[in-house]
């Protein structure tokens, strides 16, 4: 388990990045708190003047005029402290945002896959704009607190030292009944983001089913367990907004009580039942500055608990995101271009292994060159890693152990039996892979992958419309529509993974006649299989057994 202090050190390491605007923040805050010091003492010496010496108003227009002065400033200063922090929180949320992606990007496509896209996404966006509160708001007015108090208490002293007793008593219980609360917020606020992590990825998972569940009439079941999964998340919204309620009330009783007790010993220390320490000598103007000042020597504290639950926000989050930053990335193993003696090596892997969590190694030490031109068919047992291997070729995942090598400048198009298809036109799919291809090429690569005299009954032609994934085509079109962006392409190096799975016979005929095509313009084909028919079309025949190579021996003409 994470040690609970590593969250906080995290964000005090970003914090320590915008420390200037963080200082602007709090330099901001405090001549805020400084400048309502002296509106109030402007205040109360304007009410002592007219009510208790009977000064005329017009005497006081220089008083006024100062009055309205720091009321002008002081906005301007609280605007100032809002926008600095503002500014720092925004760049801290950049800076993490970014921090996140490279993470993301570093731990290559197979492995920032395995996490479910509606978690990711609600950790990028939801997760990291958590943090807003705890930079803008919460650290300045954690110095606030401190630094505001302080300043108020000095002018009470000076006032009454008896006063600002009562206020020093009753100020360590608000701190310390708003840490006993918060204990627990973090644990809420962290249970609350698993909580829509994993209501996103529900979500998510039956829209993207929602046609095979049609089709098994299950809608109004799994229209309940969505129900049921919100009002799940209801539940734990609610439980951080009961701890803040309850803090608050906490806050207040203590501010309140220690409030009246300053109001009853002012009251009854101006009427003079009250004569020990300094009582007798409490004027309007002093036990009026001192009522006026009581709730400002509070209001910090107020504002910081407030705030204190956008720091267990954070820490929450805080923990999710280095829950992603811990997880291991591979070291660069990739050489820019290939061994010197291989000239027309491609791509080469070297003494490489791959181990996959609780299954331990599951390829290698291996060694193998892709040549140029050759088509290169690999198979095995499923399991034994025929997949693997294509990702590791890819550079889709890193190898362990060893090294991959590949060409200076290499293009590779990679194909499996789940193309990806996006929802908008046909075109639009094609020209994933080349965007500035005319609609004649287009045909042509619908021709040659077989498709052509399919799409041309097709009423919008090149502009009908796909739905998500495809939806509007078989599984045998889909895939040939993905072996005709790979005409389109200009990949010397084209890796298949299972191309022809669960298609039908004169389909997956269409499909090999199509790759062969490919492998005679003198790409290079790498294709993970188990269909005789795609075997044939091997110049080179590899078989993985228990994360080893053996090659096949060449019969009828072709290559041991």
């Amino acid at each position: 388990m994470r040690h609970a202090s590593r969250p906080r050190r995290w964000l005090a390491g970003h914090a320590a990045g915008q420390r200037r605007w963080l200082h602007l923040a709090v330099a901001a805050g405090l001549a805020a708190g400084l400048l309502t010091v002296a509106q109030l003492a402007l205040l109360a010496w304007l009410v002592g003047r007219l009510l208790g010496e009977g000064a005329a108003p017009a005497d006081l227009a220089p008083a006024f005029a100062a009055l309205a002065g720091c009321l002008l400033l002081r906005a301007l200063c609280q605007w100032a402290q809002e926008a600095a922090g503002q500014e720092a929180s925004l760049r801290v949320r950049q800076r993490v945002r970014a921090e996140l992606l490279d993470h993301l990007a570093a731990l290559e496509p197979v492995r920032a896959g395995a996490r479910h896209s509606a978690g990711v996404a609600s950790l990028l966006v939801e997760q990291v704009e958590a943090l807003d509160g705890y930079f803008s708001r919460f650290l300045p007015q954690l110095r606030l607190a401190v630094a505001i108090p302080l300043a108020v208490l000095v002018v009470v002293v000076w006032l009454d030292w008896l006063a600002a007793l009562f206020l020093l008593l009753a100020a360590p219980m608000i701190p310390l009944f708003m840490a006993l609360v918060g204990l627990g917020a973090e644990r809420l606020n962290r249970d609350q983001y698993a909580a829509v992590s994993r209501l996103a990825g529900h979500f998510l998972d039956r829209v993207r089913g929602i046609t095979t569940l049609q089709l098994f009439g299950r809608t109004a079941a799994v229209t309940r367990e969505v129900h049921a999964a919100a009002d799940h998340y209801r539940r734990l919204s609610l439980r951080p907004l009961r701890l803040a309620f309850l803090s608050s009330a906490v806050l207040e009783f203590f501010a309140s009580v220690a409030i009246a007790v300053v109001a009853i010993y002012v009251g009854f220390g101006l009427l003079g039942y009250v004569e020990y320490g300094p009582s007798p000598r409490l004027t309007l103007f002093s036990g009026l500055l001192v009522l006026l000042l009581a709730p400002e020597f509070f209001q910090p504290l107020r504002s910081l608990a407030q705030h204190y639950h956008d720091r267990a926000a954070a820490l929450g989050a805080a923990e999710n995101m280095l829950a992603l930053l811990d997880e291991r990335v591979h070291a660069q193993r990739c050489a820019a271009s290939p061994p010197p003696a291989r000239p027309a090596c491609l791509v080469s892997l070297a003494g490489v292994t791959l181990s996959h969590p609780g299954r331990g190694r599951v390829l290698g030490p291996l060694d193998l060159d892709v040549a140029e031109g050759e088509t290169l068919v690999i198979t095995g047992a499923s399991g034994a890693g025929k997949s693997v291997l294509l990702q590791l070729l890819a550079g889709f995942v890193g190898p362990d152990a060893g090294e991959r090598c590949m060409a200076p400048g290499l293009r590779f198009a990679w194909l499996d039996q789940r193309p990806l298809l996006i929802h908008g036109s046909l075109a639009d799919n094609l020209r994933l892979i080349a965007p500035a291809a005319s609609d004649a090429e287009l045909w042509q690569a619908l021709q040659r992958a077989g498709l052509g005299d399919f799409c041309a009954q097709l009423p919008g032609g090149l502009a009908t419309r796909l739905g998500e994934r495809g939806a509007g085509l078989s599984g045998g079109q889909a895939q040939r529509l993905a072996v005709a962006r790979l005409f389109l392409s200009n990949a010397a190096l084209l890796l298949l993974d299972e191309p022809t799975a669960n298609l039908d016979e004169r389909t997956e005929a269409c499909l090999v006649a199509a790759l062969g095509e490919l492998a005679g313009e003198g790409r290079s084909l790498v294709i993970a299989t188990h269909h005789p028919a795609l075997m044939a079309l091997a110049t080179r025949h590899l078989v993985v057994d228990a994360g080893r190579l053996a090659s096949v021996a060449r019969e009828e003409g072709h290559d041991a």
